[in-house]
């Protein structure tokens, strides 16, 4: 691999020689953790990567087509924004495109990831064994605050973001306003398993496009579709009752005062 670096920062700085340590490196692994992509080097280094809120990458293979099929839609990618760009041996290159620099890389030793600022006390992934009901509810047991706030805290549960947490609390009937030690263990069961059924949903029909995001071959998600909050302030619920809106820890939450208690 040879990186090229088209300015010092995204969001934040790049790491200190991040051009000069990743050249010469070989990927063997690319996986993720929470929000965050991760590429393992065999040079005991992992890349940590951040989309923001409009990052992206593209491949782009010597032919000049996309590696991940070829994209539907012209997603306008201004080239005075591919900030890091990355050669690869096999013909290809991989270009971090990112208009509003929301976005950061980093690099950290493969074998220490957990201890790094971006991971250290990181709660269970959602979809994994590790998480439950029982493990909800022992999260949630000292937080006095409210469950649509813990749920967003990166340290009860990794990577929801604001439309699945208002989606799955939903789903579970519990409103968004209860303090997070009052739920039941019954009452974080269903929530645990509504989160695992919705996130599992939402990546069957392709995630949720409200603006700009695509898939790795340029469609778009379908799961907004099927909101039955999120978004729809003032619209009908399935009960009948008028989807509201309030604003909690400056993000807005949509939710049904007759269905969830």
């Amino acid at each position: 691999m040879r990186a090229e670096a088209r300015r010092a920062d995204i969001r934040f700085p790049l790491p200190v020689r991040f051009v000069e340590r990743l050249r010469g490196t070989r990927v063997n692994h690319v996986r993720r953790r929470a929000k965050y992509l991760l590429a393992d080097l065999d040079s005991g280094e992992t890349l940590i990567a951040h989309l923001g809120m409009s990052g992206r990458f593209s491949v782009v293979t010597a032919q000049g087509g996309f590696g991940f099929g070829d994209y539907v839609y012209n997603t306008g990618a201004d080239p005075k924004h591919d900030h890091v760009v990355f050669h690869l041996s096999e013909d290809a290159t991989i270009i971090y495109n990112d208009p509003r620099r929301f976005g950061f890389m980093d690099l950290a030793r493969t074998d220490q990831l957990e201890t790094t600022r971006w991971f250290v006390g990181m709660g269970p992934e959602p979809l994994s064994n590790r998480f439950s009901g029982a493990v909800l509810a022992e999260a949630l047991k000292p937080r006095k605050s409210p469950i649509k706030a813990a749920l967003l805290d990166q340290q009860v549960v990794a990577g929801l973001g604001n439309i699945y947490v208002c989606e799955a609390l939903f789903r579970a009937r519990i409103a968004p306003t209860r303090l997070s030690n009052s739920l039941s263990t019954a009452e974080t069961e269903v929530l645990a398993q509504a989160i695992k059924a919705m996130l599992a949903e939402a990546i069957n029909v392709g995630g949720s496009t409200l603006r700009d995001f695509k898939a790795s071959d340029g469609t778009s998600g379908a799961f907004q579709e099927r909101f039955d909050v999120y978004g729809r302030e003032g619209q009908v619920c399935i009960c009948g009752a008028n989807v509201l809106r309030l604003v909690q820890s400056g993000r807005s939450t949509f939710w049904c005062e007759q269905c969830q208690q």
